[in-house]
């Protein structure tokens, strides 16, 4: 651009001296002079003519159109290269949001798993339980004396009765019979450590009610499971209503 620039505007000033330069040589009077610069003014005349016009300012809209077009690459891979990064850092999130939700379900699952396999371990314990003490019960462990202090009943009803009922159990006899397996109401004929009334439904569990202890506490924790699940919701509705 810079050179055909240049060579027109040469071309253009040698042109112009040319022509004042035949000029003065009319005017002057030589015939020979004038002739000369009248051939080189026609000859740089021909010079310029083989310039085509406006050729520079086509070539700076072409290189104006070249720089645009560089430009809008350079936008489009800029603008691609953006989204790639947006579209890494999302499927990255994306991967981290599903890692860490199959982490915690994982997590999830462990716990609800160890939960059953401690509720079912604790429920084969108590079964294991029972099954002793309907074992010691049924094998006739417990010899029949002649008497039973406070602490020789108790410690029978240990044996019979679950570990997590002995105290609501323990409390319904202390509030009954105050522990006494020979107690008796005269008012109602109610009897024993839990109050059979009348004394003789005990019978059903053995028929030494009267006397073994022992068979009034298998007697009393049937008759608290039958009615209200067990000796602490025989306990509950005593509390409410001081009877059961």
């Amino acid at each position: 651009m810079s050179r055909i620039s240049v060579r027109g505007f040469a071309v253009a000033s040698a042109t112009a001296v040319t022509t004042v330069g035949a000029v003065v040589g009319v005017a002057s009077g030589d015939p020979q002079s004038s002739s000369q610069n009248l051939e080189t003014t026609a000859a740089d005349a021909t010079l310029l003519a083989d310039i085509p016009m406006g050729q520079q300012a086509q070539v700076q809209v072409s290189s104006l159109a070249e720089q645009a077009d560089a430009q809008a690459s350079a936008a489009d891979a800029s603008a691609r290269k953006a989204a790639e990064d947006e579209a890494r850092v999302k499927a990255a999130q994306t991967a981290q949001a599903k890692k860490d939700a199959a982490d915690a379900q994982a997590k999830k699952d462990a716990e609800a798993k160890a939960k059953a396999k401690a509720e079912k371990e604790k429920r084969e314990k108590e079964k294991a339980e029972r099954a002793s003490r309907d074992t010691a019960r049924d094998s006739g462990s417990f010899a029949q004396q002649s008497s039973y202090t406070v602490e020789q009943v108790k410690s029978i009803a240990r044996q019979i009765i679950p570990g997590d009922q002995f105290q609501c159990f323990s409390n319904i006899v202390m509030h009954e019979s105050t522990w006494n397996y020979k107690a008796q109401n005269p008012s109602s004929g109610a009897y024993g450590l839990v109050q059979a009334l009348p004394g003789t439904k005990m019978s059903s569990a053995g028929a030494d009610w009267r006397t073994n202890p022992a068979t009034q506490i298998k007697w009393g924790l049937s008759y608290m499971n039958e009615r209200y699940g067990s000796p602490c919701g025989a306990w509950s509705f005593w509390q409410a209503n001081r009877w059961y």
